[in-house]
């Protein structure tokens, strides 16, 4: 399959019903698959109630079909299509957050395909604050599952270039507009459950949540064996590079202490290292290794906007181990550092104390 790529400059006047747009929504309309920006990470976008469409999601990331899909509408009004009922808790945090890195989980109407909600009785919905993806989704006239945009459990992409680096042959197409902003998927909301309860950290933070709502639970096993995830991106390994990466905590000196030692003995034993730093922690690092800066400590969203492009980095620098620095989780640090738990399988060691 040629994959089409369509550059769009939101500065050029009248991008919004431009060729591109018309061309990616009537593939979308056709049933085939359109990666495009979010203001997260690059979604793979599918007419959410064709069937046969969805399941080509599936197939085009090697995803797990018990893995359910949110589905991104371009306005208010198309949510209505989709829920049984938007209860008052979620209509204060639409009018806060919508458009935006916010998915609210609410009972549904059984107009999208069971294979986006695989089963479940909920569906997860979001309104994408990117003018492209608004724009697209609009144009195709229908409600848009969209997953991330590359292979299942690799690094998600925030680049055009990432999209094609794992999908290139398998999708029709990719709106390319830049990179994205958040760089963390969005926050997964349940509205189900008595308190609001988060099934996954992302772009919006809890005490921005409870800023509004009051109380917000976080579910603390995400999942649970056995069952079907009510989240995506909860039940599986994610954003893994290729090689085994370690988290080491602890101040951001003690941790460069173990990192440094760490990662000469894996060069010693024949690999190839990977260091994931900060800008401002760099220095500390010396040898033939990748070190690879991504955002700055005091600046944690900088850290997460960079984060999957850094991940991405080491697969192409061919790095076989990496350590990686750990940060506090407060505020979008959460999300980051679920992030990182995943892509490291769990693995974590203390810092060495001096």
């Amino acid at each position: 399959m040629q994959t089409t790529v369509w550059r769009i400059d939101a500065a050029e006047p009248g991008w919004e019903t431009g060729a591109a747009i018309r061309e990616a929504a009537a593939l979308l309309r056709r049933g085939e698959l359109v990666a495009f920006p979010t203001e997260t990470v690059y979604g793979l976008g599918a007419d959410a109630t064709n069937d046969a469409a969805v399941a080509r999601i599936f197939a085009a990331k090697g995803r797990p079909a018990d893995n359910p899909l949110i589905v991104h509408v371009a306005d208010k009004r198309q949510l209505a299509t989709l829920v049984a009922d938007v209860p008052e808790v979620a209509r204060r945090l639409i009018d806060r957050f919508w458009p935006g890195p916010l998915t609210l989980v609410l009972p549904h109407r059984g107009t999208v395909s069971p294979r986006a909600t695989c089963g479940l009785p909920t569906v997860a919905v979001r309104m994408p604050a990117h003018p492209v993806a608004r724009a697209l989704i609009a144009a195709a006239c229908v409600p848009v599952a969209a997953p991330s945009a590359n292979r299942s459990g690799k690094p998600s992409p925030t680049t055009a270039e990432h999209v094609l680096a794992d999908l290139a042959g398998r999708i029709a197409g990719v709106v390319d507009g830049g990179p994205t902003a958040v760089g963390v998927e969005s926050t997964v909301l349940d509205l189900t459950t008595p308190v609001p309860t988060i099934l996954r950290p992302g772009g919006v933070t809890r005490e921005e949540l409870a800023a509004v709502v009051g109380e917000v639970s976080l579910d603390p096993a995400l999942v649970r064996e056995g069952e079907t995830p009510r989240s995506p991106g909860v039940k599986y390994t994610h954003y893994a590079p290729a090689g085994e990466m370690t988290l080491v905590a602890g101040a951001p000196e003690e941790a460069a202490r173990r990192i440094q030692r760490l990662a000469d003995e894996a060069a010693r034993r024949g690999e190839r290292v990977g260091i994931l730093t900060t800008e401002d922690g760099r220095h500390r690092y010396r040898g033939p290794h990748v070190v690879v800066p991504c955002g700055r400590r005091d600046d944690l969203a900088s850290v997460a906007a960079g984060l999957y492009a850094a991940l991405r980095r080491f697969d192409q620098e061919g790095v076989t181990r990496i350590y990686a620095e750990t940060f506090p989780e407060v505020g979008i640090g959460a999300a980051l550092m679920n992030r990182l738990r995943k892509a490291a399988g769990g693995r974590i060691v203390p810092g060495d104390s001096a």
